[in-house]
């Protein structure tokens, strides 16, 4: 079996991800750690040559926070690539925008909540 998750060569670039979250992954993953969505989800994990913002991996759903840089077209195509590689391995991408998180907390979590129990009872 080829091991793809949490490359040992990225625990650096993940550590550092984690020790410098943006505002909006930092008030995310206040709602996410401790399985309060009946999920549970990793922040900051690899995936291959990825690094996602979090990750659950019994529903193979990754979230990120999207700050302002996911605005450039140079930053779209980036993520466009990443997401279909991501599929391609069956996990579902969904993307926040930071000014989203921060705001509309509310309506991002029943939002993520709605997805996560989709993806589980297709999973039944």
């Amino acid at each position: 079996m080829r091991v793809i998750h949490n490359l040992s060569k990225q625990k650096k670039l993940r550590q550092y991800f984690r020790n410098n979250e943006t505002k909006a992954e930092e008030l995310l993953w206040k709602f996410l750690k401790d399985s309060q969505l009946r999920y549970k989800f990793r922040r900051q994990h690899g995936v291959k040559q990825y690094v996602l913002d979090f990750y659950c991996p019994q529903l193979k759903l990754a979230v990120e926070a999207d700050g302002d840089s996911h605005n450039y077209q140079s930053q779209n195509q980036h993520d466009w690539v990443r997401d279909k590689f991501l599929e391609s391995l069956g996990i579902t991408v969904i993307r926040y925008k930071n000014e989203d998180i921060i705001l509309r907390m509310g309506d991002v979590l029943e939002n993520l909540k709605d997805i996560c129990d989709n993806l589980k009872n297709r999973q039944t």
